[in-house]
């Protein structure tokens, strides 16, 4: 099959774009800026292609001929929906990384087109959302009674830029913490509540945030009330003080000067963790953790491994686990898993 990779110069897409050469795929690199991309090509010796989002016509030229597309160029709430829209139209199968909470609703909310269309639309197809996903189908399946749903993470190996404009531009449009409650998604403050997570390195107080499974945690299982958490030092100073617009833009400023993402060593070395916790009205629990690779190493393992995938997948808008399979995040290199363990 032929495959596109959309966002190749940045941080994430270059990282994809080099596994993928190691592994003997041969991916269209594509991108808005020239400047970049056809040194990034020529050095793989890759096809690529100069096409913006904003020139719909020459979008869809550029799938005319591809079957699926890996989208890498966030932010999402700008960027998805029209490469979504451009491979409905030309009948390409669609995977993204994004995290981003409205973008995933808004992608769920073409599921019927991509079925007409029998396309597959898979967003969140890296760290997020893949392992938190699956983890929340797999204490799902543990405890089918289960009406709440709570799911935690911590990522090591820091940002790239792109993951800071996202984060930056959420809070912009007033995104605090958020949460699905009675299958409803709703704002609540960032940083709250907080509880205990009992990750595989051990027992650690986590904060509430807004994170994708908010929305694809549902989908997967049905479950009416998903919270999500992270570990966040000083977690109600943080809250208080990214709420204030003028530090944002400061943040803002110094993010492509600042940032250049995780280095060879926090990728190669860097762990993450995921916990998740299901529970009835009974007060049954099911719980089960993992631990990963950094979590850009796992975004990179994750497109790649899915992409030729997309193909086989039942046509319409998925997620990691109603696609792959609870399982999907073992085949991962270096995941483990505990559990799930029922009491």
């Amino acid at each position: 099959m032929t495959w596109l990779l959309y966002g190749a110069t940045g941080y994430t897409g270059r990282l994809v774009a080099r596994e993928a050469v190691a592994r003997g795929e041969r991916p269209v690199l594509a991108g808005r800026s020239a400047a970049a991309l056809a040194p990034l090509a020529a050095g793989l010796g890759l096809e690529h292609r100069v096409v913006g989002l904003g020139d719909p016509a020459a979008l869809r030229a550029a799938l005319a001929d591809v079957d699926a597309v890996a989208h890498c160029a966030g932010p999402f709430s700008a960027t998805a929906l029209p490469m979504a829209e451009a491979c409905l139209d030309t009948g390409t199968h669609y995977l993204d990384i994004t995290g981003e909470i409205d973008v995933l609703e808004a992608l769920h909310a073409m599921n019927g087109r991509a079925r007409a269309a029998g396309v597959v639309l898979l967003p969140g197809a890296g760290f997020d959302v893949v392992p938190t996903d699956c983890l929340a189908a797999t204490v799902a399946a543990a405890l089918p009674a289960a009406t709440r749903l709570d799911i935690a993470f911590v990522a090591g190996g820091g940002a790239s830029p792109g993951t800071a404009r996202s984060a930056l531009e959420a809070l912009d449009r007033g995104a605090g913490g958020r949460a699905r409650v009675d299958g409803v998604i709703r704002d609540v403050p960032l940083g709250h509540p907080r509880i205990t997570a009992s990750f595989r390195s051990g027992p650690r107080r986590v904060a509430g945030i807004a994170w994708g499974d908010v929305s694809t945690a549902y989908h997967s299982t049905g479950i009416p009330n998903v919270s999500t958490y992270t570990w966040l030092p000083g977690a109600p100073l943080v809250a208080r003080v990214l709420g204030v617009g003028p530090v944002r833009r400061l943040a803002r400023a110094g993010v492509d000067r600042f940032l250049t993402g995780p280095g060879e060593r926090a990728l190669k070395r860097g762990r993450s963790q995921v916990w998740a916790r299901a529970r009835d009205p009974r007060g049954s629990e099911a719980q089960a953790a993992l631990s990963a690779p950094n979590g850009y190493a796992l975004t990179v393992d994750s497109v790649l491994r899915i992409v030729t995938r997309l193909p086989r997948l039942p046509h319409g808008t998925q997620t990691p686990s109603s696609a792959l399979g609870a399982d999907f995040v073992l085949e991962l290199d270096g995941v483990r898993r505990d559990g799930p363990h029922v009491s």
